[in-house]
């Protein structure tokens, strides 16, 4: 089964295979944020809508909303990153925030490819 990456205008990532996804932040995110201090996930079996807000992420500059790119159920929570939100510093692109089931990608949906991604950071 193949997988999917996409990122978002708000600079999560989601990685798609099948009816699952994984979502965090990008590289690029962790790095504007600065040290990463704490992380607000939801509980699993909690549904989402594409678009809603997902959980909180603070650094030592400031906090941000980390909102869903896709409409799905919380099948599991990265337990680690409550402990240890420096490891999103370390490997943005490894450390996921949740894993999703029933996913539907929604059809008019402004999800990136890495390509395109990368050339809105440099335009922003």
């Amino acid at each position: 089964m193949q997988e999917t990456i996409y990122y978002s205008k708000n600079h999560e990532w989601v990685k798609i295979k099948g009816e699952q996804a994984w979502i965090g932040i990008s590289d690029h995110a962790q790095n504007a944020l600065g040290d990463i201090v704490f992380v607000e996930l939801p509980d699993t079996g909690t549904e989402f809508e594409a678009g809603d807000v997902l959980g909180v992420i603070e650094s030592v500059k400031s906090a941000s909303d980390i909102y869903c790119p896709v409409k799905g159920t919380v099948a599991e929570v990265n337990e680690i990153l409550l402990d240890e939100p420096e490891q999103i510093n370390e490997d943005a692109e490894a450390a996921w925030f949740v894993k999703m089931e029933s996913v539907v990608l929604p059809d008019d949906h402004d999800l990136m490819d890495a390509d395109d991604y990368k050339r809105f950071c440099e335009e922003e």
